[in-house]
């Protein structure tokens, strides 16, 4: 007999920087038992899971509905892609859009990157009304390319969308090709541009809006940490049995906030969101030393002249989060692809940040900056590039957040509040404000079972 394929994370997982300092609410329980039943069962307490719930309580709907809400999170809250990822807070405005011109209109492509620039002020608003400390800075994500060939071709592509109007790229600047190296602190930099960006302590934003959902919730709300959730089955669309090592809880409606790990619970969705592996380092200086100055808090650096990007940012005390080096393992797919292991490195990057400051940046020569964290985290990968936001096709009462494809945080903010709607107001996903590409549906589950899609992302 074959061996089950396993789907829950693993113990013991690599330790990322941004967990090193945890809130108490870390591995909270509610009550000492499940819950027997709620109105809404979350699956997951990372970035989607907690904002869903944030949402739920703070729409008008809640005050004259205020439906029960229980979290369940397999290991600790945040302790999955969200806790593990780069820090950055940096839309898409131009990577993605040509590959979405083409196989939805230019109109959807506008949709998809307005959408995305709005979380920057929706997430700003936020940290400011809730009063949370996440090490927000609102900075210019600098894109440099290290070969002329891949940076002009990606130059074309933005003049070509300016020319249809995209006035979403009216903020991106391109650097003079005199002054880019010394403008852009990069060494070996044949292309650059800009634009508005942030960096942020992804950890401390999701435990913070977790601090106000059990607040405003009060005894509405049950968070459940460490306990995985190992099936769901339903009787009827509004009575679904979760079923735990800790017991089941009855639920009228379920929301699958699962992203990489959404196959082993709904396995229509194994071809349509997979896992995969990345890696990430937190470098600094010697103590007692002062980092050398770097001219922008975000980059996106194209080392290698054919594909891949390193994502690195600049901490207030000057230490420095980089993540990336796919194009070292890319064709190692057992290294990445369909790998739910974040315990483990990747072989064969886990030298590459050794040293990188020093040969990428001016100034950092003879810094001393060292790796003093180094983990792995678990991305979930859409196979046609678009999350899947809406309610399951054939599984009336059940709802998905899941695929945001290693770029959640311009994404999910605002969508887990389009699904808030769809759950507490019935509203239809159309009137939500997510972009239309990614509503879950029978045919792009059809689609990814027919062979998994793919297009060039710059």
């Amino acid at each position: 007999m074959a061996a089950e394929k396993r789907f829950l994370p693993v113990e013991n997982p690599t330790l990322p920087f941004w967990l090193t300092e945890r809130s108490p609410l870390d591995a909270h329980r509610s009550t000492p038992n499940l819950p027997d039943e709620s109105d809404i069962v979350i699956i997951g307490a990372g970035y989607a899971g907690v904002s869903l719930a944030y949402h739920l309580l703070t729409s008008i709907s809640y005050s004259t509905k205020r439906p029960s809400i229980t979290i369940l999170e397999a290991r600790t809250v945040c302790s999955g892609a969200t806790g593990r990822n780069g820090g950055h807070l940096r839309p898409d405005i131009y990577g993605s859009i040509p590959l979405f011109i083409r196989r939805h209109g230019l109109d959807a492509a506008v949709e998809l990157a307005e959408f995305e620039l709005s979380h920057i002020k929706a997430i700003q608003d936020v940290i400011e009304k809730e009063k949370i400390d996440c090490d927000l800075v609102m900075t210019r994500n600098m894109n440099v390319y290290f070969g002329t060939d891949r940076g002009n071709k990606v130059r074309k592509v933005i003049e070509d969308l300016k020319a249809q109007g995209c006035k979403f790229l009216d903020d991106l600047v391109f650097l003079p090709e005199e002054d880019i190296e010394s403008t852009s602190g990069v060494k070996g930099t044949k292309v650059g541009f800009s634009f508005t960006s942030g960096a942020i302590w992804p950890y401390k934003f999701i435990l913070g809006l977790l601090e106000k959902v059990l607040e405003y919730g009060g005894d509405s709300v049950n968070l459940q940490t460490t306990t995985p959730v190992n099936s769901v089955t339903s009787e009827a669309p509004d009575r679904h049995v979760i079923h735990t090592p800790r017991g089941s809880i009855k639920a009228k409606k379920v929301v699958y906030t699962t992203n990489a790990y959404t196959f082993g619970l709904l396995p229509e969705y194994e071809r349509a969101i997979f896992p995969a592996r990345g890696i990430v380092a937190h470098i600094s200086v010697p103590e007692n030393q002062t980092p050398p100055h770097l001219p922008l808090s975000s980059y996106a650096l194209r080392v290698d002249p054919r594909t891949g990007v390193d994502y690195l940012i600049a901490r207030p005390d000057g230490s420095i989060i980089v993540g990336g080096a796919h194009h070292l393992h890319q064709d190692n797919n057992d290294e990445w692809f369909n790998n739910i292991d974040d315990s483990k490195l990747i072989e064969s990057t886990k030298d590459y940040f050794d040293g990188y400051m020093q040969k990428h940046f001016n100034g950092w020569e003879d810094s001393g900056a060292s790796v003093k964290e180094l983990w792995t985290g678990i991305m979930g990968y859409s196979s046609d590039t678009a999350p899947h936001i809406g309610e399951i096709p054939s599984r009336p009462g059940q709802y998905i957040a899941a695929g945001f494809n290693g770029h959640g945080m311009p994404v999910i903010y605002l969508s887990s509040k389009g699904l808030a709607q769809q759950i507490l107001e019935e509203k239809p996903f159309d009137e939500t404000g997510v972009p239309r590409t990614f509503k879950t549906t029978s045919e792009r589950l059809e689609t990814a079972a027919s062979g998994k899609i793919g297009g060039d992302i710059f």
